[in-house]
């Protein structure tokens, strides 16, 4: 399980140092093998590569001749890629999933559980905001799974 916030740097050649703390799991699950793509949120979502093919696996069985679903393979599938921990534990991000996540120098790792997310930090600031001030009125509209989620 992956889980915390993580402020981080690109470096000039666009690639993340992978905090130490999540190293060597991805190590052992994966032999440091991941898959980056994007979200429509306008950041970038990282799976351990046996993670991703469980995703892979279920997106194929989904019905092809619904336009949402082929826009969802579209996004996630399409623009997935397989990147590497290098032997200092840093990964290179592609050219292209960085520009599309307007990701520079300053960024934001969030560990989800099975996951991560990579944000602009500037976004990923702004996102927390907006999530924290959200009135506790929209609780209401909560799917039951949610609802019944103490914490």
């Amino acid at each position: 399980m992956f889980r915390g916030v993580n402020n981080l740097t690109l470096d000039a050649k666009g690639r993340l140092a992978v905090p130490a703390r999540y190293r060597e799991r991805l190590a052992e699950t994966c032999d440091g093998k991941l898959v980056v793509t994007i979200d429509r949120g306008y950041y970038l979502l990282i799976y351990p590569l046996p993670t991703w093919e469980e995703i892979e696996a279920k997106l194929v069985h989904l019905p092809s001749l619904q336009p949402q679903v082929r826009e969802l393979q579209r996004l996630l599938v399409g623009h997935a890629t397989e990147i590497s921990m290098d032997s200092h534990g840093r990964v290179l991000l592609p050219a292209e999933l960085r520009e599309f996540a307007k990701l520079e120098r300053d960024v934001v790792l969030l560990g989800l559980m099975n996951k991560f997310e990579l944000w602009d930090k500037s976004a990923w600031d702004a996102r927390r905001e907006l999530s924290l001030a959200t009135d506790h009125a929209a609780a209401a509209g909560l799917p039951e799974e949610l609802a019944r989620l103490a914490l």
